[in-house]
């Protein structure tokens, strides 16, 4: 049966978060998080005009503002981008098997030609059914007829390098990429809140503010490139990064994460609503209003993302920072997103443990599926890693014996 709830109302929200957080005694180890995310230097003058701190005691921080060189079609073959590399976004319409990437080196020869594997299968849902996504991706097409196509995407770390070279199989059409930098900019200053990390009844995280979120990437050409919707909660999808593993700066990863999605990839915002890093952190995604209700609006109702091509609409999407095919997340990340599927699942009076069966709303495509599940799940890919993805059956578990469901 299908299965959209109701959505609740910003009281029920926050007073059930709330008192689940205050008898759980649940609080995200985040305490660290004002000194690594997002990397600071010197206060910076107030940025004029920034959103919600008028009057609240706002202090600024100096964030290195993100830089990206963008090249298509032919000209995204070999890139140098004048500035140290720490990420390559690449997209293309066609075979997923066959990428390769070359690092170059200062001065030097390029390095090794490696794999370019598939990222995740994210992007907008289309009002038009399962075959409206743009662009196609062969492994999802070989999962079955009726699931999404979907460009194929890789964030690939470059360590600095200066450029690259990209090799990508016959027939793959529609190639972007993008040379990203988010630690080596000029300082571009933030409001924050008076502390940070924020909570949220009970909960640490770091707003979008905090991680150093540039609100004016979400417009094109002075239009809000995807403006928010909303829909009532129905599922949860667990994802990972596909990035390095012990980051030493998750904020500056989750920066670029956040150009590739909203840039790169037009999405115009970050595909999921949360992300945790290894030391337990969780960093608000998609932007969802002012009014410090993280991924909801002031009905209850979830801001739809893009992280689950074709089925995003009513479906929350959690991203563990990391690559977790060969290991399973760090104790305190999986304490934080035990925790926090926990505080949604009740919130939204939720069954951790149910088989449901999803309904786009935009679309009316339906899909079977564990209420909280993994990216493969609903797609052709490796997300959240093989490793992640095996735990998912006792991570239900402990979330409902952690939360429960509200009624």
């Amino acid at each position: 049966m299908p299965n959209p709830q109701p959505a609740v109302s910003r009281r029920t929200l926050v007073g059930a978060i709330g008192a689940t957080a205050a008898a759980l005694a649940v609080a995200p180890a985040a305490s660290a998080a004002a000194a690594t995310a997002p990397s600071t230097a010197a206060p910076a003058p107030s940025p004029a005009g920034a959103p919600g701190t008028a009057g609240r005691g706002a202090r600024t921080v100096s964030v290195p503002a993100t830089r990206a060189r963008s090249a298509a079609g032919g000209e995204a073959a070999t890139v140098r981008a004048g500035f140290p590399i720490r990420y390559v976004g690449v997209s293309w319409d066609g075979p997923a098997r066959g990428a390769a990437i070359r690092l170059h080196r200062d001065g030097g020869a390029p390095g090794a030609w490696q794999p370019l594997p598939a990222g995740c299968a994210g992007g907008p849902d289309r009002p038009h059914g399962p075959h409206g996504a743009a662009g196609a991706d062969s492994a999802a097409e070989a999962d079955g007829p009726g699931r999404p196509a979907v460009a194929v995407t890789a964030l690939i770390a470059a360590g600095g390098a200066p450029g690259y070279d990209l090799r990508l199989p016959d027939g793959a059409g529609n190639v972007r990429t993008a040379a990203i930098d988010t630690v080596h900019g000029p300082a571009r200053g933030l409001a924050l809140a008076p502390t940070t990390p924020v909570t949220f009844c009970g909960t640490e995280y770091l707003s979008r503010a905090a991680w150093g979120a540039d609100e004016s990437k979400r417009f094109k050409n002075g239009v809000e490139n995807s403006p928010p919707k909303y829909y009532p909660l129905q599922t949860l999808t667990v994802h990972h990064t596909d990035t390095p593993n012990a980051d030493p700066d998750p904020a500056a990863t989750v920066r670029a994460i956040y150009e590739y999605h909203a840039v790169t990839l037009d999405w115009g915002d970050i595909g999921y609503h949360f992300l945790i890093d290894e030391a337990g952190r969780i960093y608000e995604g998609r932007w969802s209003g002012d009014d410090g209700t993280p991924a909801h609006d002031a009905s209850g109702n979830v801001v739809t993302a893009f992280h689950t091509a074709g089925y995003n609409s009513g479906n929350l999407g959690i991203a563990l920072l990391g690559t977790l095919s060969g290991q399973e997340p760090t104790a305190p990340a999986r304490r934080s997103l035990t925790a926090l599927l926990a505080l949604l699942t009740r919130t939204h009076g939720l069954d951790p443990q149910a088989h449901v069966t999803f309904v786009n709303p935009v679309n009316g495509v339906t899909r079977p599926v564990d209420l909280i599940s993994g990216h493969r799940d609903w797609l052709a890919t490796d997300c959240p890693g093989g490793t992640m993805y095996a735990t998912l059956p006792a991570l239900r578990a402990e979330v409902a014996a952690l939360g429960g469901t509200a009624h």
